[in-house]
């Protein structure tokens, strides 16, 4: 499998596992709970398999990384969250992150 296909599927079920935390309630919820014990194994499965050529510091940074972000938005429209200005300078430097290792990292397959 592309190792970038497979880190786009972990990204993705990661985002939905933690956005279903809420929604669980503390694992009070049978279905938002299941999501997030399903999300978590589907994203770490896939995750393993972007380790085939993703050096793992890398991968993780991308996942976490891009998963932070997609928390935040889903937060901010699904829950109402607000974040204040050191959060979306901090989030922004993690984007900054990623995009500095995929664009000028030697250790990146591409």
């Amino acid at each position: 499998m592309n190792p970038w296909l497979a880190i786009s599927i972990a990204i993705t079920a990661e985002v939905v596992a933690t956005s279903a935390l809420k929604a669980s309630q503390e694992f009070t919820k049978l279905l938002p709970s299941l999501c997030v014990v399903l999300g978590y194994g589907i994203s770490f499965y896939f995750m393993t398999l972007s380790l085939r050529t993703i050096p793992v510091g890398v991968m993780y940074a991308i996942w976490s990384g891009v998963g932070i972000v997609a928390i935040s938005i889903i937060g901010w429209i699904v829950y109402k969250q607000s974040l204040d200005l050191p959060a979306m300078i901090g989030i922004s430097l993690i984007v900054l992150g990623v995009m500095v290792i995929n664009l000028f990292s030697k250790t990146v397959a591409h």
